[in-house]
């Protein structure tokens, strides 16, 4: 059972993070394939479920305690202001408000690095300017209307191109270019690579700002029991938010706890404190009560997180028989008022052998909310430029789409220059584009007869997901044989609570139904990551395993004891150890609890640590089949076929609901999404469900889930990558595709709605 520190380094949503970590050393083997498991892979129904369907599932605004009050916040109608004054006088005096806080009440706490909590120069419409506590919501709510605020209008730019002209309003003292200055890649030499090409394609690509948009909006709950701080928080990161509100109201850690059971939803959002939380807890304090704070739909659009847009110019380069000689890649996209990612250019740097490479991202300032991590940062945006483009770049060689890919396949991870733990991307295209029967595309594209135009495409997939140390699980085993397995990850929606008791119910063989999963507490867990960048499952299920398999070997070393034989002379099965010399000894789990006179016996696993020199990756392509009525300019999408490359499979159902919605979220992304503000006001006009369009029943195609990997033994004792972000990243990318081969005209921006396809044939 030793273990080590290690220096663990892994890529988590918008970059490489390293932590120090403490490793199992002596962790098990990973498992053969999933046909030699009993439990794990197979689709076991979501234990939460029936708290969920029923009504008993808590969620953070479902929190109440005694005399609990509300927080509303007032925030800025303009794109861009100063403060001059705030009154909030006539506000105070409305019965039943118990706290306003402003800029002038409350203390100088830094936010992004570069404002304050409540900072009088507002840099977007909904920026926060007053919060108000009162007996209710409604009582909130009125006094908000009461509270008035002087404001000094200032110029304001809300396009990321304007953002860069040198006569743009400056967002912040230091300019509109996050960073200064923008972020660079480079390999081998591009101007050579681009004389050695036969043909030479230039083009540039947009896409859409959108939102994340959860069915669940972003709510704490709140309350002080003396120094003690517990949040019930709709979050993705259970220690960093706790973390976070330690540093930001400069108390101990262990002072504050955080919990969440259940969450509707996050995408990326919910993966750093909110403003709304440090309010309530700062009005918490003062008045000594609890405080519900909940964000509402129209501030979900302006506040609290969106997908960056981007304009994306790419160059490639390629010689006769297909060879990638070049591929340069230029964009710009919005961060929002405050720092965010908006780079896109990883898949031009990593997805396809090239020797000469050169990227450039430009992430800029404007006067609209900040953007925050949104399933697979960047990379929904780079693919669908690249391989728009590369479709074309194969057209112009006169080679099929797929097989130009294969001619360029990247053997090795060109950005680190080492090999992949492992890599199955030609299996997933072969069996993708059977599944989607590839040999039905138009050629030429457009050739389709009639009015309704149909066409197939197809589009690529990398990503990290591999997840790592630090990670930590606990096993409690009771006298009665029931166990609990307890980690400090959280359930986002995605069957966490499910696969980790399936992951333990295979090592110990007992029920799944006999096990009890408790996440999302940082009093009582042990340390995991947040639930991000695909890395939860990869991260999570090799220490609950490792933690199964301590608790297993303690249970054979105490019947052992008990029957005074070797511990290699027993054998474990369905929880009941037996003694091979004399078969009539045995020993069920509980039995072997009461034995050693323990009341509860505890087993704790960690995450062993990444291979050294290699790279983790998820691999993958989706093939789309389309509908285009080139009177209407109506896209509708028939089916999509997902053929990826993910590791082991812990649990099928929910792996297919994981990539129904990323696929749906995607299928979104290419056809309707997108937050839409007025350039002349400032106002974004896209604040509800309504005005913002989302996919709905009556747009969901036929999906199809091809997984062409049964685990990678490199990376873990379990050998799971994560699906999260996979799921959506190629989808956009393999609808453009299809929608210019039913066509025959290339729709170059994001969303392509009716509009932009009867631009592009008759305009």
């Amino acid at each position: 059972m030793a273990k080590k520190i290690v220096k663990s380094r892994f890529y988590f949503e918008e970059g490489f993070q390293e932590h120090l970590a403490e490793v199992s050393t002596d962790s098990p083997e990973s498992w053969g394939d999933n046909d030699t498991l009993e439990i794990v892979g197979k689709p076991v129904s979501r234990i939460d479920g029936y708290d969920k369907v029923s009504g008993t599932a808590v969620y953070a605004f479902d929190k109440i305690f005694p005399n609990m009050t509300y927080a509303r916040t007032l925030r800025c109608p303009h794109p861009h202001a100063k403060i001059l004054s705030i009154n909030t006088a006539e506000a105070e005096k409305v019965k039943g408000v118990l706290k306003i806080l402003t800029h002038e009440n409350t203390p100088k706490i830094p936010w992004y690095g570069m404002s304050y909590l409540f900072d009088p120069h507002l840099r977007f419409e909904g920026d926060e300017v007053a919060v108000v506590v009162a007996e209710t919501e409604q009582i909130a709510e009125d006094a908000l209307q009461l509270i008035e605020v002087e404001y000094e209008e200032l110029p304001f730019v809300v396009d990321a191109g304007n953002a860069m002209e040198e006569d743009a309003p400056a967002i912040h003292e230091s300019g509109n270019i996050q960073g200064g200055k923008p972020s660079t890649y480079s390999r081998g030499d591009i101007e050579q690579g681009l004389k050695e090409a036969d043909v030479v394609l230039e083009d540039t690509f947009s896409t859409q700002v959108v939102i994340h948009n959860p069915t669940e909006f972003h709510c704490s709950t709140v309350n002080w029991d003396g120094d003690d701080l517990t949040v019930w928080d709709s979050t993705q990161a259970i220690f960093g938010v706790r973390d976070s509100i330690a540093r930001s109201l400069k108390i101990p850690s262990n002072k504050v706890r955080v919990i969440k059971q259940y969450m509707g939803g996050g995408f990326g959002s919910k993966l750093e404190l909110g403003k709304y939380t440090i309010m309530a807890a700062l009005a918490a304090r003062d008045i000594g009560r609890p405080v519900k704070i909940a964000v509402d739909r129209r501030t979900m659009n302006l506040a609290v997180g969106n997908r960056p847009d981007s304009v994306q110019t790419l160059k490639i380069g390629a010689k006769k028989d297909g060879t990638l000689t070049a591929i340069a890649h230029s964009s710009f996209g919005a961060a929002g008022a405050y720092p965010s990612g908006a780079g896109c250019s990883w898949p031009a740097r990593s997805m396809y052998n090239c020797a000469n490479v050169f990227t450039e991202d430009y992430t800029m300032f404007i006067n609209a909310g900040p953007g925050r991590p949104f399933r697979a940062p960047g990379h929904p945006q780079g693919f669908f430029a690249l391989d728009s483009l590369l479709d074309d770049v194969a057209e112009k060689l006169e080679m099929d789409p797929l097989a130009f890919r294969l001619k360029n396949y990247a053997e090795i991870d060109q950005v680190a220059n080492q090999p992949y733990t492992s890599k199955l991307l030609k299996e997933a295209y072969d069996e993708g584009a059977k599944a989607i029967g590839w040999e039905r595309r138009r050629k030429p594209a457009g050739s389709d007869q009639g009015a309704i135009k149909s066409g197939i495409g197809m589009a690529s997939q990398i990503w990290w997901g591999g997840g790592g140390p630090p990670a930590g699980a606990m096993i409690r085993l009771n006298r009665d044989g029931s166990l609990r397995v307890i980690a400090g990850t959280q359930d986002i929606g995605t069957g966490t609570y499910t696969f980790i008791a399936q992951v333990a119910a295979e090592v110990l063989e007992v029920p799944v139904d006999q096990i009890e999963v408790i996440l999302g507490d940082t009093a009582v867990a042990p340390y995991c990551g947040g639930s991000g960048g695909s890395t939860t499952a990869p991260s999570v299920s090799p220490a609950v395993r490792d933690a199964a398999e301590k608790m297993k070997a303690k249970l054979i070393s105490g019947a052992a004891a008990v029957f005074e034989t070797p511990e290699n002379q027993l054998s474990y099965k369905d929880g009941v150890i037996t003694d091979n010399t004399n078969t009539s000894r045995s020993l069920g789990i509980a039995e072997v609890v009461r034995k050693m006179r323990e009341r509860v016996l505890i087993a704790n696993g960690a995450r062993g640590e990444n291979p050294d020199g290699y790279s983790i990756n998820s691999f993958g392509a989706q093939f789309a089949d389309v509908s285009v009525d080139t009177e209407t300019g109506q896209v509708t999408v028939n089916r999509i076929v997902a053929s990826h490359d993910i590791g082991r499979i812990l649990n099928r159902k929910t792996l297919e609901n994981q990539f129904h919605g990323g696929m749906i979220q995607g299928l979104g992304y290419a056809l309707m999404e997108e937050r839409v503000i007025d350039k002349n006001t400032g106002k974004v006009m896209t604040t509800n469900l309504h005005n913002y369009k989302m996919p709905t029943v009556k747009d969901i195609p036929e999906m199809e889930i091809i997984i062409v990997s049964d685990g990678d033994p490199m990376i873990s004792n379990t050998g799971v990558k994560g699906i999260g972000e996979p799921a959506i990243i190629p989808t956009a990318a393999a609808i453009a595709n299809a929608v210019y081969n039913a066509i025959g005209v290339r729709i170059k921006s994001l969303p392509i709605t009716p509009d932009k396809v009867l631009n592009a044939l008759y305009g």
